[in-house]
C-alpha cells in the first residue's frame, strides 16, 4: 500500500491566497481593542510563558516548517 502525503496549504487556488493575504493585511491595518477580560501580559510573564505542545516558539517554527505546513492553512 503506498504512503499519500499531503503538502497543507497547496490546494488553494492563487485567487484565494490573494483573496487571504488582503483579509490578512486588511485585519492589520485595523485598531487594536483591548479586552477587560484577558488583561494584557507583562514582559515577565510573557518569558515565562511556554506553548504546551513545545518548549519554545523556535521549536514550533522548526517541526511546522519539518512538516511543510504553511502559515494560510489555518
Amino acid at each position: 500500500m503506498a504512503v499519500v502525503k499531503y503538502k497543507v496549504g497547496k490546494e488553494l487556488t492563487p485567487e484565494r491566497r490573494v483573496a487571504i493575504k488582503a483579509e490578512i493585511e486588511a485585519a492589520a491595518q485595523r485598531p487594536y481593542k483591548n479586552d477587560p477580560d484577558c488583561p494584557l501580559l507583562t514582559e515577565k510573564q510573557l518569558a515565562e510563558f511556554l506553548p504546551v505542545n513545545f518548549a519554545t516558539m523556535e521549536e514550533r517554527a522548526q517541526a511546522m516548517q519539518k512538516q511543510e505546513v504553511s502559515v494560510l492553512a489555518q
